[in-house]
């Protein structure tokens, strides 16, 4: 098969050729599902085009695609084609007997495709450990290590809606791939001849012990990991009972461990929400199951009555979300950065309190997340450091600390809802969270408090910022050509203003330097090359655009400068009028 990896370039006569070769050459190599063939057979010139000319790509995040036959979906071929290409990797670093460790989450074809992906390890000699069941992302970040493993496969597509799943790829540091290996893998998965990818028999190999069944004994290892996270174990201890916890897996991977992790903690009052508490990859009571949307707490806030806090994992759960009432009775869910907000100094308190606070402790974030949670940082002597979206980036910055012994890692985050403290996972995790979450909760009732009291003491501590996000979706099936005219036109065409604010500084990270618009200098960046753009106004306020690398939107962050929340909220709408793609 011949696979575009640019077809802009392309009439479209020869791309349609192209891609009916590759639709008639799946057709005839791979054995279709009733489902897949009903969608083969019905398939237009488009959907050809769009499904069978080019080929899924990896992102920051690994593959992620729609369940369907051809080479741009996600389906056992593609998998197929990842995990060999995985496999020579893992080889050629000497990993065959340390092997590789793969977990998945609720999602539909998840177990299928991480079976898929054993048996291909398995007949290129690798060692295979495979959980039994689903398990969050972090434990499968935290499995690698464990076991000694070179490398990890989680098969998820995170919190996207039920129609994708995914394919993201680990190294032996329990962070996603570094860039050596991940061109290593990409290299290969570009020239692996798909139709003749060698697989073993399943329960052959469980058999002779080459892919070996895990579950409860790495479960303990982790957990144990997660509670010793705790800033302040005597709070819970002493005042376990006196906060009322409800929490929703959204029909994912977190509904055992998520629960057991905060009752171990020592929180007695502890409640699943029952319509959403078994696996289900179809979500069936949530259109979106991200509780970054307070439509993910709909079902948790129906039988709410008694409740303190409402906390959710997706269904991987490496992500978490925390909904509470407001001061008008009604239930609002926390941004991400506001966790971030509520964590980092509820953190720096506690440790602060028991003497536990690290030398040169460090705070790692994205590019495009909280700039109060750098501020408070810096006012309490924590450095902080920024790195790209990804958080294969704050592991690296974990594994760097590690060996130059020049930081303490005390708290990593993004903006879209992950979190980490401690470095026995290298991704954001959700159960950990969970329990950090928990425990603040706990912290601000003992003083007659809610969150957003505290958010209250923090803005009249330190400022207050409107720190917001939006994205713009893109529906031309060749989205990546469509967010570059984009990007190339915001770069040529720089806004002199933005909602009636001065232009000062224009920062692209492709080009690596920020430029002043008011004196015309130029500063270095000290990161490497990526496709974002941030503008930086006269106000102070500052707008990112950056587009996924997995999925057809550009992403915007607002931070915006202003005295209060309804000032900050007038600046975000002439913001975003101008950024209306």
């Amino acid at each position: 098969m011949e696979f575009i990896k640019d077809t802009s370039s392309l009439p479209r006569e020869k791309v349609l050729e192209i891609a009916k070769l590759n639709f008639s050459e799946w057709k005839k190599n791979f054995k279709s599902t009733p489902d897949d063939e009903r969608f083969m057979d019905n398939i237009d010139d488009d959907g050809i085009i769009r499904n069978f000319a080019g080929i899924i790509g990896f992102g920051t995040a690994g593959l992620r695609g729609k369940m369907l036959p051809g080479p741009i979906n996600m389906n056992v071929e593609i998998v197929s084609l990842a995990t060999r290409a995985l496999a020579e990797t893992v080889i050629e670093a000497g990993g065959s007997e340390s092997g590789v460790v793969i977990a998945c989450d609720s999602r539909n074809n998840s177990e299928k495709f991480s079976k898929v992906a054993a048996t291909v390890l398995a007949a290129a000699g690798v060692k295979v450990y495979l959980f039994d069941s689903l398990r969050p992302t972090p434990e499968l970040s935290f499995a690698i290590r464990h076991l000694k493993c070179k490398a990890g496969i989680n098969v998820t597509a995170s919190h996207n809606t039920s129609e994708y799943n995914g394919y993201k790829v680990y190294w032996e540091d329990g962070a996603q791939l570094p860039p050596p290996e991940a061109k290593k893998v990409t290299d290969k998965f570009y020239s692996i001849d798909i139709s003749s990818i060698p697989k073993s028999d399943f329960d052959s190999e469980v058999a002779s012990g080459k892919i070996k069944i895990i579950g409860e004994e790495v479960d303990k290892a982790y957990l144990s990991n997660v509670l010793a996270q705790s800033p302040d174990k005597n709070l819970i201890k002493e005042n376990g009972d006196k906060i009322n916890l409800l929490y929703t897996p959204l029909h994912g991977a977190g509904y055992t461990l998520a629960p057991r992790a905060l009752k171990e903690a020592g929180f007695k009052n502890v409640a699943v929400v029952k319509s959403q508490e078994l696996p289900d990859g179809d979500f069936p009571t949530v259109e979106r199951p991200n509780p970054q949307f307070i439509a993910s707490f709909n079902e948790a806030i129906k039988v709410s009555d008694g409740f303190d806090v409402i906390i959710a994992n997706d269904p991987d759960a490496d992500r978490m979300g925390v909904a509470l009432k407001n001061n008008d009775g009604k239930f609002e869910a926390l941004t991400g950065n506001q966790i971030a907000l509520v964590l980092i100094d509820y953190i720096i308190k506690a440790k602060k309190k028991n003497g536990s606070m690290p030398e040169n402790p460090a705070m790692v974030k994205s590019i495009v997340s909280s700039k109060l949670a750098s501020l408070i940082c810096e006012r309490n002597e924590i450095e902080v450091f920024d790195v790209y979206t990804g958080f294969k980036y704050i592991g690296e910055k974990i594994k760097e600390f590690e060996v130059s012994k020049s930081h303490s890692f005390l708290f990593g985050f993004e903006e879209s809802y992950g979190y980490l403290v401690g470095t026995y996972a290298r991704d954001k995790d959700g159960i950990v969270a969970s329990l950090l979450i928990a425990e603040a909760s706990l912290s601000a009732k003992l003083q007659g408090k809610t969150l957003f009291d505290v958010l209250d003491d923090i803005y009249s501590e330190y400022g207050f910022w409107g720190e917001y996000w939006s994205e713009v979706n893109i529906t031309n099936p060749d989205f990546l050509n469509e967010m570059a005219s984009i990007m190339k036109r915001l770069r040529e065409d720089t806004p002199k203003e933005i909602g009636g604010i001065k232009t000062q500084k224009v920062t692209d990270y492709s080009s690596g330097e920020t430029r002043d618009l008011i004196t015309g200098k130029t500063e270095a960046l000290p990161y490497p090359p990526e496709n974002v753009l941030t503008f930086t106004l006269e106000d102070n306020s500052s707008i990112t655009v950056r587009p996924s690398g997995t999925e057809p939107k550009i992403k915007l962050y607002y931070f915006v400068n202003s005295e209060s929340k309804d000032e900050s909220i007038k600046k975000l709408g002439s913001f975003k009028e101008y950024f209306n793609f």
